[in-house]
């Protein structure tokens, strides 16, 4: 089974690695028992299934540990198959984040109009305070 995320990015499960662990929080004596938290690892460097540009957003993004590991801990749910799919779903969405390129910001000029309405209020700022000036 693949992890869909675009329509040039599907993820075979074999790059995903998965670990159960103790979760945290509420769930009385069940918390000490049952290890329901996943933890996902995918490995940014050595997938082949990422794009170029994604990878190299990934790589920007600082989520990654020293060795280009994404991991992602999913401990919301008391149960193990949310918690799966949780992380799943969170993995999808940051790499849709990372493929999808920023749009180019173009600058924009300041219109005529304005700067001229702001050089005609320092003119008359400036006449207000020549006219307190003492005569000579």
């Amino acid at each position: 089974m693949s992890l869909f995320v675009t329509h040039s990015i599907t993820i075979p499960d074999g790059e995903l690695e998965e670990s159960f662990i103790r979760s945290s929080g509420p769930g009385g004596q069940n918390v000490n028992k049952v290890s329901s938290a996943v933890q996902l690892r995918f490995d940014v460097r050595s997938s082949v299934s990422l794009t170029d540009t994604a990878r190299e957003a990934l790589m920007r993004g600082g989520r990654l540990t020293q060795a280009g590991v994404l991991i992602i801990t999913a401990q919301r749910f008391r149960e193990q198959e949310r918690n799966r799919a949780d992380a799943r779903a969170r993995l999808v969405e940051i790499l849709r984040r990372a493929a999808t390129p920023k749009p180019v910001r173009r600058a924009t000029k300041i219109p005529k109009a304005s700067k001229r309405k702001r050089l005609d209020g320092k003119k008359h700022r400036a006449q207000i305070k020549r006219g307190r000036a003492t005569p000579e």
